[in-house]
């Protein structure tokens, strides 16, 4: 009897219009697309990784970005996927130890640093249940545009399909590094940064109770953060120069060379993993900050603002920008859009400052924790901003709850049809 193979057709969308098309589906554009449905728009994102696949990561969150998976209700599922609750910080100056408590209160009971593959597994999750859609293993190949250039929609490809054209009032770019949505928009560098480490991680068993270790001696860092599973993400962190020079041929001995010269005792730890464990690599990207949105889109995260991962801060950015881009999105007025483009800015200067001032790896022991501070007060400032402001408002609220939502107000009204009038904005003619 004949064998007949029956290959599954990748899930098609549900409509040719959205009121958001979100392209990226890790953390800033789940965050993203789960507060736009909690508010009632119609919103897909697209990612070409599967759904709950991993990603490179410190995992660490920073207090901004536990208070807001709090107020989004997500920190308890987090918790009881079986992320550990982390308690305190030490600082490890060389020989010196400094041990700081985390000062807990209802909405920030500790700090946790959940596996990607938990944390952009419940965003998806709670997205899809507020009603966003989500397309994985799919590729956006390109934005279209009317002809003023204003960004209209994407063109997406799978295998077995015709390339499909959605509409949107908003193209999102929650795509990272290598932004396809940046790139098509023409969005501008608003600023460069001059300085990139790397960083080689790999996991290895770890004591319940353990908290967030940072450990630091001149020219070289290492971290050990505590994740799920009873494992500790521990990573060493070099220039990308030095990187180049010694961590090519064999990452594994120049990582373990690194942890045994910053502690014996965090190198003992790293030890304690598997002979075959996988490590990631991360050789460095220099810090931008690129404009945040033109006529039709808009960048998140990564996209948008990037800074080296040694302060551990890039999804408390990404989660701190999806939150104020979904407001000015809601809102629609042009004041709402000048808001997170200002909140965004004045935060991300702020933090590529400090980040750079710790990644350029250009400061001794001494002068290191007066860095750290400067770091901690913008934390201090970010947290107070971020519990200060009302959740994005549910779309068709009572007034006094919400802004009536609009097309946003860097988007023209939509052509009647997505036709002939298009054409791909890669060219901006």
């Amino acid at each position: 009897m004949p064998i007949t193979t029956i290959r599954s057709l990748p899930p098609t969308p549900k409509r040719t219009h959205y009121d958001a098309v979100i392209v990226g589906a890790r953390c800033a554009g789940a965050s993203t697309a789960l507060l736009l449905a909690r508010a009632g728009l119609k919103v897909l994102s697209i990612d070409r990784r599967p759904y709950g696949s991993d990603t490179l990561s410190t995992h660490a969150l920073m207090r901004p970005a536990v208070l807001q998976l709090s107020r989004w209700g997500l920190l308890e599922p987090l918790l009881r996927a079986g992320t550990p609750l982390i308690e305190a910080t030490t600082f490890h100056y060389g020989d010196e130890e400094i041990t700081i408590p985390l000062k807990a209160g209802p909405d920030l009971p500790g700090l946790i640093a959940p596996r990607r593959t938990v944390l952009d597994r419940i965003l998806v999750d709670a997205a899809r249940k507020a009603g966003a859609e989500f397309l994985h293993d799919m590729a956006v190949a390109d934005l279209f545009a009317d002809v003023r250039g204003r960004v209209r929609g994407v063109e997406i490809r799978a295998a077995g399909r015709d390339v499909l054209q959605l509409s949107a009032d908003i193209v999102i770019g929650a795509d990272g590094i290598g932004s396809l949505v940046a790139k098509r928009s023409n969005a501008r560098a608003l600023r460069q940064g001059t300085v990139s480490a790397a960083h080689v991680y790999g996991y290895a068993p770890v004591e319940p109770g353990a908290d967030y270790h940072w450990y630091f001696r001149d020219g070289i860092a290492g971290s050990l953060i505590p994740t799920n599973d009873g494992l500790a993400c521990i990573v060493a962190s070099v220039p990308t120069r030095l990187f180049d020079e010694h961590f090519r041929r064999d990452h594994g001995r120049a990582r373990m060379e690194v942890l045994g010269a910053l502690s014996p005792a965090l190198a003992e730890q790293a030890g304690r993993a598997p002979k075959d464990v996988r490590l990631q690599a991360f050789r460095g990207v220099p810090g931008y900050l690129r404009q945040a949105h033109g006529p039709g889109w808009a960048l998140v995260g990564d996209a948008g603002f990037f800074r080296d991962p040694i302060t551990s801060h890039g999804i408390s950015d990404a989660l701190r920008d999806a939150e104020s881009l979904a407001r000015a999105i809601i809102d629609g007025s042009p004041l709402a859009f000048e808001a997170y483009r200002q909140e965004r800015n004045l935060f991300a200067n702020q933090i590529l400052d400090t980040t750079d001032a710790i990644a350029g790896f250009d400061w001794t022991l001494a002068k290191l924790g007066e860095r750290h501070r400067r770091f901690s007060a913008v934390l201090k400032a970010e947290v107070q901003m971020l519990a200060g402001q009302a959740l994005p408002a549910r779309r068709g609220a009572p007034p006094s709850q919400a802004a009536t939502y609009r097309a946003p107000a860097n988007q023209d009204k939509a052509p009647a049809t997505a036709g002939s009038s298009l054409y791909r904005n890669r060219t901006g003619a």
